[in-house]
């Protein structure tokens, strides 16, 4: 028979044994969950980083919605065809997008020589584009530089299609591109705002009006600071001041001063790169 001790002895085995089975059971749940848990983890890490490249692929692609980097978006406002004169020369659109960055060169070879200037795309994008698209278009091929003022400011007007052939019109000084645009880069903290060698955008009183037509400075003007400046002469001024030297005829005398160039100059062709 079993003595009471040996009983006693396999009754403390059997709750050691059953402690270390549960205690086991208990380590495998812990592993099991803590397993889970990592996995988890890992797939949420998984989501979240899988979530923030489709943003960020996408934040890219919408970043400046229809623009790409170094490029400028321009509004052209098509001049309606029932409000069209006869001095209106259509040459479509230019691009919508355009570029905004560097500086190019605007040459205007004229009947005596030579006209080049720097243009800033940064501050004209716009203004550039329509001079590069005009030059293309052969716009202001044959055209007179039709204005001179030589009295308070110094400027030489061109730009005009309509102004070509010989003599002069009652209608010089009207025509223009089917289209207007914004004015841009106005020096309204330039004192004075337009010097010698500025090269300036022509427009009327009314905002958004800018078109083909340029004047050229080649005297220090005081004007009021709402004429776009395309850029700087870098050579030909010697070519303005003879025209400027040989006076004008005072045609503009009753409008806004000036007259038709007495020494003729004009635009065979034009090109910016």
């Amino acid at each position: 028979m079993t003595s009471t001790r040996e009983r006693q002895r396999a009754a403390a085995r059997a709750r050691l044994e059953k402690e270390m089975a549960e205690r086991a059971a208990r380590a495998r749940k812990r592993r099991q969950l803590q397993a889970a848990i990592g996995s988890g983890v890992a797939l949420l890490l998984v989501a979240a980083g899988t979530v923030w490249l489709v943003t960020s692929l996408g934040d890219d692609k919408k970043d400046t919605p229809g623009t790409v980097a170094g490029a400028s978006q321009c509004a052209w406002i098509e001049i309606p065809a029932d409000q069209r004169s006869p001095e209106t020369k259509d040459v479509g659109l230019p691009p919508v997008q355009v570029p905004n960055t560097g500086t190019q060169t605007l040459t205007i070879d004229t009947s005596l020589g030579p006209i080049t200037a720097k243009v800033d795309l940064a501050a004209t994008p716009c203004t550039a584009a329509s001079f590069r698209h005009l030059a293309e278009k052969k716009a202001l091929d044959n055209s007179k530089c039709h204005r001179l003022v030589s009295e308070g400011i110094q400027v030489l007007q061109c730009g005009d299609p309509s102004v070509t052939g010989s003599g002069w019109k009652e209608t010089d000084g009207t025509g223009g591109p089917a289209y207007r645009f914004a004015e841009e880069n106005l020096p309204t903290d330039k004192r004075p705002a337009y010097p010698e060698g500025v090269i300036a955008m022509a427009k009327s009183s009314q905002p958004s009006s800018t078109g083909s037509q340029f004047f050229i400075v080649y005297g220090d003007s005081e004007l009021d600071p709402s004429y776009t400046v395309l850029g700087t002469i870098t050579s030909g001024m010697d070519i303005v001041k003879q025209v400027g030297a040989a006076g004008h005829d005072n045609a503009f005398a009753q409008q806004a001063g000036g007259g038709h160039p007495k020494k003729e100059i004009v635009i065979k062709s034009m090109s910016l790169a």
